[in-house]
């Protein structure tokens, strides 16, 4: 009977364990995301599509958010491998303070590199019922209606405390974990979740804050040089979403 007593509180104890572990809320950590872009989507112009091919209409690229409570910081995954495509995506770099409410991003737009000082963007979620598992979290839907035409849709973890996401994407009660638009055209799916503290003096790169613009004197420019061009239209709108 003494046995069976002391298996009996090792298991209660286990349970106990285990029990205050699933719970345990992640307030610091490393991220990785891998985005889904169809081409084809993104581009339609049939002699870019065929130049593109069938066989590379889906792109797959990893990214890294590392974040704690008052930083988070998205960067493109390290590879060696060759990308000829590379042109037909943006591999930005987005750095949040959630604090102060700022933010800056590194990004290449058509070539031509920009840094972007600004404040965090504001979006008005709507949180649904849904939900669905991703990286092992149980995730929540919000949708975000951009205009009449766009809206997004994201999954978070109430698990994962801090109100960061993918790009620059915040403002809900966890972790985003899963995004996309609407269309499918462009979707990132949290990996891996990994519990650490992140060492941001490394991480963040240096970034030359001499010639930084915001979003909207950025979007005039764009608007202004390629505006007139139809084919260019969806790349920019692309660019103020994420």
């Amino acid at each position: 009977m003494i046995v069976i007593s002391k298996i009996k509180s090792l298991l209660i104890l286990a349970f106990v364990v285990l029990h205050f572990i699933g719970n345990t809320q992640i307030t610091s950590g490393k991220i990785v995301f891998e985005r889904k872009t169809n081409l084809f989507k993104k581009f339609a112009e049939p002699q870019t599509q065929k130049w593109i091919g069938e066989k590379n209409k889906w792109k797959y690229e990893d990214f890294e958010l590392y974040f704690n409570d008052s930083i988070s910081l998205f960067i493109p995954a390290e590879t060696t491998d060759s990308d000829k495509l590379s042109w037909t995506t943006n591999k930005n770099t987005v750095y949040q303070n959630l604090n102060k409410g700022s933010r800056i991003s590194l990004l290449t737009v058509f070539g031509e590199n920009f840094v972007i000082q600004d404040s965090l963007r504001k979006r008005t979620w709507k949180i649904t019922e849904n939900r669905r598992t991703i990286a092992k979290f149980s995730c929540r839907q919000a949708i975000w209606q951009m205009d009449d035409s766009t809206r997004i849709y994201a999954w978070y973890s109430e698990d994962i405390i801090p109100t960061v996401g993918p790009e620059t994407y915040t403002g809900l009660p966890g972790a985003i974990l899963g995004l996309a638009a609407e269309d499918g055209r462009i979707v990132y799916f949290a990996k891996s979740v990994e519990v650490m503290k992140p060492n941001f003096e490394k991480l963040i790169p240096k970034m030359n804050l001499k010639n930084a613009t915001t979003d909207a004197e950025l979007r005039s420019k764009m608007i202004s040089q390629f505006g007139s061009k139809k084919e260019y239209m969806q790349l920019i709108v692309d660019l103020f979403i994420w």
